[in-house]
């Protein structure tokens, strides 16, 4: 389990096709702290690391076809910079909200405002899949821990902070950025119990 708070960003230093899957090496500055069959967080996505290099700091972890199609890791190049969240402690405070790292669907990055000192960026997702938002509620965009501004059937607003824009990738968003998303666990409990219910009601 993780809670979005994004310890540092990473950089993608090797993509290398394996059959269906891909492993990515990469970069990131307490990669000496790190242990095969660890699990962290990647742009949101947990993801299992299968090897190790602690003197350069760099470790392995690979993506399947299913992960592959949900999130925006086929799109990933050498060079590119991810969110990176290790899980969280027991004991540990909860700055954040529950995050599981199971990404849902992604979204497309619409606009990106500059507002005196924020910003504040629009996502739009595909409505199919019968995700929701709801204003001042939680969610996950590729990995951060937001909240919602503005809530539309199938489009959301988040407002950052000069800090999260400065130590996350959002500071490389622009429009037509794809970006994992992973729905507030509690709502998608609540809409399930509710379709649920309306169908028991019929």
């Amino acid at each position: 389990m993780f809670t979005g708070i994004v310890e540092k960003t990473g950089k993608v230093v090797k993509v290398e096709r394996d059959r269906g899957n891909i492993n990515f090496t990469i970069e990131v500055p307490f990669g000496d702290e790190l242990k095969v069959d660890q699990s962290m967080a990647h742009d949101g996505v947990c993801l299992t690391i299968t090897d190790v290099y602690p003197e350069k700091k760099q470790y392995v972890v690979t993506a399947i076809q299913e992960t592959l199609d949900k999130t925006n890791l086929s799109e990933w190049k050498e060079g590119y910079e991810v969110n990176l969240e290790r899980s969280m402690p027991m004991g540990a405070r909860f700055d954040g909200h529950i995050v599981q790292g199971h990404i849902d669907q992604t979204a497309t990055c619409t606009s990106v405002e500059e507002t005196d000192g924020s910003w504040l960026f629009w996502f739009e997702y595909d409505p199919k899949e019968n995700n929701i938002t709801v204003e001042k509620g939680s969610i996950s965009v590729n990995g951060v821990s937001l909240t919602v501004v503005d809530s539309k059937p199938n489009m959301f607003s988040v407002a950052i902070i000069p800090f999260t824009y400065d130590v996350t990738n959002f500071h490389n968003f622009k429009k037509g950025s794809v970006v994992n998303i992973e729905f507030d666990i509690f709502g998608k409990y609540v809409a399930k119990l509710l379709k649920q219910y309306m169908e028991d009601m019929k």
